[in-house]
């Protein structure tokens, strides 16, 4: 009886957070298209969340970075000069440093680390960090709507939701102010953004049906290739402390950072189709697969049924 009540309440709850998604998208659709969908037709708004997350995320970074340059807090990327020491040197306000040293090198942690700057990379991360668990969340729902309930689903909105919150550890905790936080967040940051774009490799050929499915399928690999490629690198030259290979490592951590944005940027392709109720009649299908009776996603009471969808 229990059981039932705690089951019951978990749909009211998840009812509650569809409908609150479906207006966010309504209302980041900006052009009314969102509006005119209803609980029956695709929500054509939520190809806006993934591409609003590569866009804000890469975006955000950049600035980060040339404010970070312009305020000489690091040095730009393009320099590959630096020295043991430097004295103090009044450079041109508006112009990149002249004289650098290892605390320069642009790794994006020390990009920022110091207001202004610093104040728009927490901001960065934080909302980054939201839009990629509502990513995670739906994304989720569309592969078990899709009949694929599989420990890969699972491991991939874990691992998604972890990444999630290694950024806000990331942007709230500089590296400069409270180092082995930010580090825990970066440890904690990384591979499971990695573990994810692999686990959703994984999923993409699973569902796909149609040419063009296997053809995102492919671009998804090539970009976890190349995220996986930039994080070892990015790894191995880090814990060396040569200038170069500091330097390297910095430029292999952008590469990988915009490469695993870029791949969040790609479940456009498939949130095209998501509609008002994906989330919550996924999760119920989830959690009474081995019940008759659910309350279905207009709130009546029917029978599902037991076998998957082709």
């Amino acid at each position: 009886m229990h059981c039932a009540k705690a089951r019951v309440e978990w749909i009211i709850i998840l009812k509650g957070t569809s409908r609150l998604l479906s207006r966010f998208a309504d209302g980041i659709a900006g052009f009314g298209f969102g509006r005119w969908c209803h609980t029956d037709c695709p929500m054509t708004a939520w190809i806006v969340l993934p591409v609003s997350l590569s866009a804000f995320s890469i975006t955000g970074i950049w600035i980060v970075y040339a404010m970070a340059v312009m305020n000489h807090h690091v040095c730009p990327v393009e320099n590959w000069s630096y020295n043991v020491t430097c004295t103090e040197e009044t450079a041109k306000p508006g112009f990149p440093k002249t004289c650098c040293t290892l605390q320069d090198i642009p790794l994006i942690s020390k990009c920022g680390s110091f207001p202004p700057e610093s104040c728009l990379f927490s901001l960065i991360g934080n909302v980054g960090a939201f839009m990629v668990v509502m990513v995670c969340l739906l994304r989720y729902a569309q592969v078990i709507e899709h009949s694929h309930r599989c420990w890969t689903n699972t491991s991939a909105l874990v691992s998604g939701c972890t990444n999630a919150l290694g950024l806000v550890m990331v942007g709230n905790f500089q590296v400069d102010h409270a180092k082995s936080l930010h580090y825990v967040g970066a440890g904690v940051a990384f591979p499971a953004g990695l573990l994810f774009v692999c686990l959703q490799c994984v999923l993409t050929y699973r569902v796909a049906v149609t040419a063009l499915d296997y053809w995102m399928a492919h671009v998804r690999v090539a970009l976890a290739a190349g995220a996986l490629v930039s994080l070892v690198l990015s790894g191995i030259f880090f814990i060396h402390e040569s200038f170069v290979l500091q330097h390297a490592a910095a430029i292999c951590e952008w590469v990988f950072t915009v490469d695993i944005l870029i791949f969040y940027g790609t479940f456009t392709y498939e949130f095209g189709a998501v509609n008002n109720d994906t989330m919550i009649v996924a999760l119920q299908r989830s959690h009474h697969r081995g019940s008759g009776v659910i309350i279905g996603a207009g709130g009546r009471g029917g029978q599902w049924g037991a076998a998957p969808r082709a």
